[in-house]
């Protein structure tokens, strides 16, 4: 990483559709609600639009690029298993999370009451600080996908220091600056 930027910046996005008889995951958290995510693996939008954020700044492809849906291995799987598996890779090219800011776009639930344990569990499993990861969301005014209840999408920006570039505060791999 010596000839990049200090700052890297990643942007990711994730869609999954609604449908009965599966729970709703979000940020890792199990959301009450009468529909659940349809997908290969827990079909968590928001951690998967950060895995895929966290990835792109580190050059390291996407999500489907090393945890495909075609591998059986990652059937069912939780996707903060995923996100620690993304933490792993950006520790060994010595990279730390600077912030998050992640963005829900959802007709229903209503997300307000979640996000502050969905901020507490992702920044764990990141190993960073809870002030690092922002999270909001917003609905579509009853437009498209997500107003008609069909699906749930999720953006994720993130940006990543160089370890060594970088002197206190906690990092990704979980030990100070």
């Amino acid at each position: 990483m010596k000839n990049h930027p200090a700052v890297l910046i990643g942007f990711g996005y994730d869609v999954h559709r609604l449908v009965k008889g599966r729970p709703l995951i979000l940020g890792g958290v199990e959301i009450p609600h009468t529909h659940g995510l349809l997908g290969h693996s827990d079909a968590d939008v928001l951690t998967h639009a950060l895995c895929d954020a966290l990835l792109g700044a580190a050059s390291l492809g996407d999500i489907g690029t090393h945890f495909p849906d075609s591998d059986p291995a990652y059937r069912g799987i939780s996707s903060l298993v995923l996100l620690k598996k993304t933490r792993m890779l950006l520790k060994n090219k010595k990279l730390t999370l600077g912030n998050a800011d992640l963005t829900l776009v959802a007709q229903q639930p209503k997300i307000a009451p979640h996000i502050q344990i969905m901020r507490d569990t992702l920044a764990s499993v990141l190993k960073s600080p809870v002030d690092a990861i922002n999270i909001k969301a917003t609905t579509t005014e009853g437009l498209g996908p997500a107003g008609r209840e069909e699906g749930i999408a999720a953006y994720a920006v993130v940006t990543l220091y160089t370890s060594e570039d970088l002197q206190d505060g906690p990092s990704l791999s979980g030990k100070s600056r």
